[in-house]
Formats: C-alpha cells, sequence, structure tokens
C-alpha cells in the first residue's frame, strides 16, 4: 500500500480533516433516490411534489413559501446548497479550505462574464438586479460588488473596473496574467489596458481566463498529490478538454477560423493540459470545419461517442459534457 506524505493523500488527509469528511459523507446520503425520482415524476403539481419531499432532506426548504414555482424550487435548492457549501469551508483547515475555495473561482468567472456581457450588449442594463442574477457560490465582497455595481459602462469603465476593483479579488491574477499576456503578444503596451479592452470580444476573455483558472487548479491538485491530484487532475482535464473541442467548434463561421487566425488567436486559448494535449490541441488547431473535427476525435472514444451525439442532434454539444462532468464527479466519490 502506497502512503502519501502530502496532505492530498488517503492515509494522510483525515488527520486534520475528519469532521469536514463526515459533513460531506453526511450531505452524500441526503441526495435523493431513484424512488423519490420516480415518486417526483408521477407528481402532477408542484405541491405534490412537495408533498414528496417531505420525507428527504428537502423537506424544510420550501417550508416557508406560499406559492411554489419552478423559479422558487430552484432558487430555495440553490441555497440550501451554498449554505452547506459554505458550513463546510467554515469548518475546513488548510489545504481543504483552498481546495474549496477553487471551486467558487469557476463562478466568479461566470458572475463577471455574466454582468461584463449584459452590460456591453446593453447599456442601460441595471447593474444592481443583474447581481442578484449571479450565482452565489461566486458572490465577491460587498465592497468589490458596489464597485462592480458603481462602474461607468465605457471601455475607460472596464480599465478601471479590471485595474481597480477585479484585480484585488481571488480571479485578479488570472486578469492580471491575460492583460500581461495580451499586451505582449499585441501592439499595447501593458499600461494601455482601455485600448486593449476596446478591441477584445469578451468571449476571448473568458476563453482565457477559464483557461488559466484550469491550468492553476490542476497544478494546485498537482502539489496537493496523493488520490486527490490522481482524481481532480483527471476531472479538470476532462473540463480542459471540453473546453478545447468546445472552442474549435464555435470557431467555425467566424473570424477565428481563418488561415492566418487559427494559430496565433484560436490556438493560445486553449488549456495547456488534458488528454488531447500536446498531440490532439495541435491537431484542432488546424481544424476548419466539423467534418475534420470529427475525424480527429475519432482516436479519443469518449469524445467521438459525444460528438456523434451532438452531429444527430440527440444533444447538444454543452448538454453531453455536462452529462460527462456529472458521471466523473459521481465516480470521484
Amino acid at each position: 500500500m502506497v502512503v502519501y506524505s502530502k496532505p492530498g493523500g488517503i492515509a494522510t488527509f483525515n488527520i486534520a480533516d475528519g469532521f469536514v469528511e463526515a459533513l460531506v459523507r453526511g450531505l452524500r446520503l441526503g441526495f435523493l433516490k431513484d424512488m423519490d425520482y420516480r415518486a417526483i415524476h408521477q407528481c402532477e403539481t408542484l405541491a405534490d411534489v412537495r408533498l414528496n419531499l417531505q420525507e428527504t432532506d428537502y423537506g424544510n426548504f420550501l417550508a416557508e413559501v406560499n406559492q411554489v414555482s419552478p423559479s422558487i424550487v430552484r432558487e430555495k435548492a440553490l441555497e440550501k446548497l451554498v449554505s452547506e457549501f459554505e458550513y463546510l469551508r467554515a469548518s475546513a483547515d488548510q489545504p481543504l479550505a483552498q481546495f474549496l475555495d477553487y471551486i467558487t473561482y469557476d463562478y466568479m468567472i461566470d458572475n463577471v462574464m455574466l454582468i461584463l456581457k449584459a452590460t456591453l450588449n446593453n447599456p442601460n442594463t441595471n447593474i444592481v438586479e443583474l447581481v442578484k442574477q449571479a450565482h452565489p457560490l461566486g458572490q465577491f465582497e460587498d465592497s468589490v460588488l458596489k464597485s462592480i455595481c458603481a462602474f461607468e459602462n465605457s471601455p475607460k469603465g472596464y480599465a478601471e473596473l479590471y485595474q481597480s476593483v477585479l484585480i484585488d479579488t481571488p480571479i485578479g491574477k488570472y486578469f492580471a496574467r491575460f492583460l500581461q499576456e495580451e499586451s505582449t503578444r499585441s501592439a499595447h503596451g501593458a499600461s494601455e489596458v482601455q485600448s486593449l479592452l476596446e478591441e477584445m470580444p469578451t468571449t476571448k476573455l473568458e476563453n482565457m481566463l477559464r483557461k488559466l483558472y484550469l491550468e492553476d487548479f490542476a497544478a494546485f491538485c498537482e502539489e496537493l498529490g496523493g488520490e486527490t491530484a490522481e482524481i481532480m487532475v483527471d476531472i479538470i482535464k476532462s473540463r480542459a478538454d471540453a473546453a478545447a473541442i468546445n472552442i474549435t467548434l464555435n470557431s467555425f463561421g467566424t473570424p477565428l477560423n481563418d488561415d492566418n487566425l487559427r494559430s496565433t488567436e484560436r490556438k493560445p486559448l486553449y488549456p495547456s493540459l488534458g488528454y488531447l494535449y500536446p498531440e490532439g490541441i495541435e491537431k484542432l488547431a488546424l481544424v476548419s470545419d466539423e467534418a475534420a473535427l470529427a475525424s480527429i476525435l475519432r482516436t479519443y472514444s469518449v469524445y467521438q461517442t459525444i460528438f456523434e451525439r451532438h452531429q444527430r442532434g440527440d444533444k447538444t454539444i454543452d448538454d453531453a459534457f455536462y452529462e460527462r462532468e456529472v458521471e466523473i464527479n459521481e465516480l470521484a466519490f
């Protein structure tokens, strides 16, 4: 039996994290069972759904709700999840606490991009209302939220938002690294953030932030070692591959698919890890249509199956990858 001295090993992590592990195992027992889902499937009204949930761990999450609606069910279920996650985070010692923080970074990126995309598409967007739509696991401190809500909806305002507000958040290191790399690659100096942002599509910013996040999270898990590294790096590599395939697919019919831009603009968006990396990534950088993409994915059976479902119209590519990610996460427990 191999015993890992690093905190990620199964033989040593329980020294500091036994209480949190017990909490997680208890919460897992509260997941709805197949019989619960079958009972819900037969319900004719939301009132019946609430009644069927009474004997589960979700029995009280709608207790204070008079009029049940699908949006209310989602909101209350999300509140329950966030409350449990925050309790785990508050009970965790390092490095588990940092590991849980990394999970929230993903939602922070989603929230920032939600605000930026909405305000760019509609300058009159109500930022305060928009912040309410943000995922609660990716919420920033109140001072940061106030600054986001007060920023000027202009290239100058975005530059100030990056340099004065977002740079000091937990995901600020990804913004800083992206802007530094982009200013180095482009004709702009590092100080000309405003000019850089005026020319930058939000999709490029989002893909680059996600790339840097995945690479950073994988490096952190590798450092933890043990079973944590083995399981988590597998999950992160799968996400990185999904991102690379999605970027390639979504580039068709856009300037990113031009002969001169595939290597200079599209390829840098691919994460530098994954089961496609590096050979598959080099091939993805050259494809120009779905047929060529499908040909490359034939050598990767899992991704071939996902892409074939997309081509048949059985599932969108995002839904197919999401199902795959759920399966991997289930096996991780």
